[in-house]
This record gives structure tokens, sequence and C-alpha cells, in this order.
């Protein structure tokens, strides 16, 4: 499954309705922050990973917690919320309040929502990437390129904004920021680039 299946899939869908339901939050900005969640949170793990240290880390976390099941029961994300926000302060460190502020401006999420909406989609994110690990049958010293691989696949399928709805709903949320001519890198990457500077 690519992150795109995920973001415009049943999972996407069921836990936005979750999360609309418990927050009282417009389901297309759960959406739209799932979107930018989702290849940011990656992109912070890819870059960790880059240490043996945290790479092995991140396997031990993988296959201990992280089977991708919660992506056929997304009820786990709401009882795994303080989960969430561990996961969310080791990937974010001291930038997680930076983090949470622009993802806040950018979505109209408030700031008092925002956290634990992001901590009940980050067991979601993380099972995805367990699932992704165990069907590519990789170890700690593979994790980077999955990861990188994730990231590339998802950039190029964003590309294709006319066709593609998760664009439609992120435009709408976002902005068109998004579909700016002459980007090299298009899709997911200009979004993260426009909120964050650059990944």
């Amino acid at each position: 499954m690519s992150l795109m299946d995920l973001l415009t899939g049943n999972t996407g869908s069921q836990v936005a309705e979750r999360a609309e339901n418990k927050f009282g939050i417009n389901r297309n900005q759960v959406l739209a922050l799932l979107a930018v969640a989702a290849p940011l949170i990656i992109s912070y793990l890819s870059k960790k990973s880059q240490s043996a240290n945290e790479a092995e880390s991140l396997n031990t976390a993988l296959n201990k917690d992280h089977d991708g099941s919660i992506l056929n029961d997304v009820t786990q994300a709401e009882a795994r919320q303080s989960e969430g926000n561990s996961i969310l302060n080791h990937i974010f460190g001291g930038e997680k309040q930076t983090v949470e502020n622009q993802l806040s401006q950018k979505t109209g999420i408030s700031i008092d929502k925002i956290g634990p909406v992001l901590a009940m989609l980050a067991p979601i994110i993380m099972g995805y990437i367990g699932k992704e690990k165990q069907q590519s049958n990789v170890g700690a010293g593979g994790l980077g390129g999955l990861l990188e691989s994730i990231l590339g696949n998802a950039s190029s399928q964003t590309k294709d904004g006319a066709s593609n709805p998760l664009n439609d709903i992120i435009g709408s949320v976002l902005g068109n920021d998004n579909k700016k001519k002459g980007d090299e890198d298009g899709g997911l990457g200009s979004i993260l680039g426009n909120i964050f500077g650059g990944k």
C-alpha cells in the first residue's frame, strides 16, 4: 500500500471521521493534516535513521508495537493517544511546539486540538511504516532506504494534482501552494517546503 493509498483510502477516511466526531474538526482538515503530518514524520524518521542507534531503536519499536494491525482497526488510534504523544515527542523533540504551531496555522485546526489530533494520527502513521517494513523485509540497516522510498513515491504520486483527490482536499484547506508551477519537488514535497522552508 502506498502512502497515497493510506491517505485517500478507508483508513484515512475512518480516522478522519473519528477525529471529526471526537474533536469537532472538519474531516477535510484532518485529512489535510494527515497528508502533511505523515510525510513530515517519515522525513524526520528518515533523518534519524541515519544514526545506527536511532535506526536500531526505530526497528525495535516497529517490530514490537507497530505491526500494521491498527490500519484495520482505527479505534486503536484513540486508545493509543498517549503513546502517540510519546512518539511525537521522540520524533520532533524540541521542535514539537513549532511543528504544532505551523500545522495549526496552515490547517486552521486550533492549537489546543492540533496536539491531540496529531497524537491520534501518529500510531496510524507508525503502523503504516511497520506494515511496509514487514512487506519489504528490511531490518534496521534498510529503514533509511525504505522511508526515502515511501517519500519518493508519495511525492511523485501527488504531482498530477488535477486527478488526485487528496490534492483537492489539501488545496481547499491549505490553499493552492501545492500547485505552484515550476516547483521541481511538486506535491507533498512542496507542501512541506511551504510550511517548514524545506524538509
